[in-house]
C-alpha cells in the first residue's frame, strides 16, 4: 500500500499548464523529493499534495 499515490495529475493556470501528466507513488517510511529546474512544477505539486 502507498502512503501516497498520483495518477496522471495535471493542473493548469488558464492556458498555462503548470503540471502534466505526473504520476508517481511514495511507499510508507520512503525518503523522496523533486528535483528539475525552475518553473518545472516542483512547488505546485508539492500544494496539490499538501491540500488535498
Amino acid at each position: 500500500m502507498y502512503s501516497i499515490e498520483t495518477k496522471s495529475l495535471t493542473k493548469s493556470f488558464g492556458d498555462l499548464i503548470a503540471v502534466n501528466d505526473v504520476s508517481f507513488s511514495v511507499e510508507k517510511g520512503e525518503i523522496f523529493g523533486f528535483l528539475g529546474p525552475n518553473g518545472a512544477g516542483k512547488s505546485t505539486t508539492m500544494m496539490i499534495l499538501l491540500l488535498y
